[in-house]
């Protein structure tokens, strides 16, 4: 049994897979498209909220190194999913990268993994772009009526009706087509850019020297009864809060750090590049540059315009305004996050239909999803599915508590990703590579623990749910998977490989 269930499926194969007519995606992306895309998805609520708490709790004007840090591990895993998407240009990101290096069962473990990410990501960002929208219209005068609002702390029975709406009319825009898609992220990206140059550029001249010392505030004193000296505390429940100093720059690292998660779903749309083997590169790694400079800009400016422990935890940016005399800017801010969240959930919508699409295609879940439309070629049944699912999801339940799940599973995948260039660089070093990842395996090997780092710092119990959903996928894989994966079906002479451009 372990021999299929570690089975590998070529490179190869999997590109001729996505020539078969009825199962091919349309290539239409560019690498601006990419990077527009990897934009869209990392500038968020982080950028807006994460400063102010990891300025305020642990590294004060120090909170741009923190930045820094966190971009590095970042682009250590980046690195590697530029290598692995430029060389298997194929829809399902980790997921396709697993299967061709690790083999069926890690490919399994980590498709379910993404599937649980990018859902509670984009219900969790649905709830919380309605949250913004029923905030402006409460300052309008316009109320929600009872039970059709945030579902945030509520007891009693409700629905999130704009949470729910703006996921379906995103998934209406994902079956349409993928340029339509690009063309609607770019315009929202502008606008959410637009926004956080006008902070840096505007906070700029409201900065104050004196609220830069110190840079980087001592080390406080841990509180009476706490006891940091337990190296199982520490690992199951995350490092002391109140770090300041050095210690407290790596803490903010490991907080801010989910301000950069989704620079990966630029690796679910590789199958849709025109060419994907010079355009994934510069769009993975282009984004993530681009969103880590402006993330050290604003944290240099806001810490700046107000004494870091005096900053808002909610919505430092826009009340660091507020304090200086400009209130104009803090609604400037607020508009700009609420449209950046659009783009947000649509791009982690994306990458879950097509890790769905890239999973049912290898059989491992029912083929019928795996048919595109035969005048948009997009992935519209699993778009669909997926779509409602998670539209209910974000109208029923409050996700705060389940937000640290999609953070887990983005550091797991990085784990995964980066085992897989080495063991593919050892197993298949013949392998055309249009973009090589430096210094295997020392860059791997460097990603692997700086996300395994990352990941130690979550609570307990979000390791529990996170076990919890992987039990759920060993049973499914076991009863359902593993018969039906096309490669077990090829390798028992049920089904033979794909060859040119149809499907034998």
């Amino acid at each position: 049994m372990s021999s299929t269930l570690f089975r590998t499926k070529k490179v190869e194969q999997s590109i001729l897979d996505t020539e078969e007519p009825e199962h091919a995606l349309k290539k239409s992306l560019s690498a601006l498209d990419l990077t527009v895309f990897g934009v869209g998805v990392i500038i968020g609520t982080g950028i807006f909220v994460l400063t102010g708490t990891v300025a305020k709790d642990n590294a004060g004007p120090a909170t741009a190194l923190a930045f820094v840090t966190a971009g590095v591990a970042c682009a250590l895993a980046a690195l590697c999913y530029a290598e692995f998407a430029s060389t298997v240009p194929v829809a399902g990101s980790a997921y396709t990268f697993s299967y061709a290096s690790l083999g069926e069962l890690p490919a399994w473990i980590i498709g379910w993994d993404l599937v649980l990410e990018f859902a509670l990501g984009t219900a969790v960002v649905a709830v919380g772009w309605s949250g913004y929208i029923q905030s402006f219209l409460d300052t309008a005068g316009w109320t929600m009526p009872a039970g059709l609002g945030s579902r945030e702390g509520a007891d009693a029975f409700g629905f999130d009706i704009l949470a729910a709406v703006l996921v379906l009319i995103l998934t209406g825009i994902l079956v349409l087509g993928m340029k339509l898609s690009a063309r609607i992220t770019s315009l929202v990206v502008a606008i959410k850019v637009t926004v956080v140059l006008v902070v840096i550029i505007a906070g700029a001249f409201l900065v104050k020297g004196e609220n830069y010392d110190p840079f980087i505030p001592k080390e406080q004193p841990v509180e009476a009864g706490a006891s940091l000296d337990s190296p199982l505390i520490q690992l199951m429940f995350g490092w002391a809060p109140s770090n300041f100093g050095v210690m407290g720059i790596f803490t903010a690292a490991s907080v801010v750090f989910f301000a950069f998660i989704g620079f990966d779903v630029v690796a679910t749309a590789a199958e849709e590049t025109k060419n994907p083997q010079r355009d994934m590169p510069r769009g993975i790694l282009g984004s993530l540059l681009i969103c880590t400079t402006l993330y050290v800009l604003v944290s240099i400016v806001v810490t700046g315009m107000q004494h870091y422990s005096e900053l808002s935890v909610d919505a430092p940016l826009a009340d660091a305004f507020k304090a200086t005399g400009h209130p104009w800017f803090a609604g400037f801010i607020s508009f700009g996050a609420a449209v950046g969240l659009t783009t947000v959930c649509m791009i982690l919508l994306l990458g879950q239909t097509r890790v769905f699409f890239a999973m049912s295609r290898d059989g491992l879940l029912p083929r019928f999803f795996s048919h595109v439309h035969p005048r948009f070629k997009t992935p519209h049944r699993p778009t669909i599915l997926l779509g409602v699912i998670i539209a209910i999801l974000a109208g029923f339940t409050p996700l705060t508590e389940l937000a640290a799940l999609v953070n887990i599973g983005t550091l797991f995948a990085f784990v995964v990703v980066a085992i897989g260039v080495i063991i593919l660089r050892k197993s298949r070093p013949d392998l055309p590579r249009a973009f090589r990842t430096p210094w295997v395996p020392v860059i791997p090997i460097l990603s692997v623990c700086a996300s395994l780092w990352l990941m130690i710092n979550l609570p307990a119990e979000t390791w529990v749910r996170f076990a919890i959903w992987m039990a759920a996928g060993f049973l499914l894989y076991f009863l359902y998977g593993r018969t039906h994966s096309r490669l077990a079906r090829r390798e028992a002479g049920e089904e033979q490989p794909s060859v040119g451009g149809g499907t034998p």
